[in-house]
């Protein structure tokens, strides 16, 4: 039956996902949840597509997967200081501004130590019970665009930062309170198991 439905309180019924109910962790920051996370994207998978035109007709075939970038915007609740902690991982990422000519001002950024500052970021998305529905892991991310906000005589909202995260891939974990992939979904020869529940990874099950 449709969660619509089924009466309200009956046992094993489920309320459907909802916007709010997400939390953000950055394993760079000590496995911190960013608790003044205000919004953020879930991954978003492109897939391209190589056309083949035969006399008057096309046909299409599936190309190169791309995972787009993941927008988030934070709170700037001063403790802990939002704007610091990201620039403590630009920092460590290996960004300097102009300076000496001797190597540690001649320091540059790269991959390896953007990934390593920022760490693993996950995007954990709860049920009523703070139970996990959606986890999403985002592999080898790196921040793209840092926004400090701006600032106006005739706003009293609390202060913001945007980031942009770059990232290769990202896994998707769907927890055990929700059900998994129907292989019946997928046809007879179905490459996606009964109830699958991990996707994305080298070993799917």
């Amino acid at each position: 039956m449709t969660f619509w439905s089924e009466p309200l309180g009956q046992l094993g019924t489920k309320d459907p996902k909802r916007n709010y109910r997400f939390q953000v962790i950055f394993n760079g920051l000590s496995d911190e949840v960013i608790w003044y996370a205000k919004t953020i994207t879930k991954p978003q998978l492109q897939i391209g597509e190589t056309e083949h035109k035969y006399l008057g007709h096309t046909f299409y075939y599936p190309g190169v997967a791309t995972w787009t970038t993941v927008s988030m915007t934070l709170v700037d609740p001063v403790s802990p200081a939002a704007a610091a902690q990201m620039n403590a991982i630009i920092r460590a990422s290996g960004y300097r501004v102009p300076g000496g000519t001797t190597a540690p001002d001649l320091e540059t950024m790269s991959k390896a130590k953007a990934a390593a500052a920022l760490g693993g970021v996950q995007i954990i998305q709860m049920d009523s019970a703070g139970l996990p529905l959606e986890t999403w892991s985002l592999i080898n991310p790196f921040i793209t665009e840092l926004k400090f906000g701006d600032l106006d005589y005739s706003d009293d909202a609390l202060a913001e930062l945007a980031m942009t995260l770059r990232y290769d891939y990202a896994t998707c974990e769907i927890g055990a309170t929700a059900d998994g992939a129907r292989v019946d979904l997928f046809g007879a020869a179905a490459t996606t198991p009964p109830a699958a529940k991990s996707f994305f990874k080298n070993t799917d099950n």
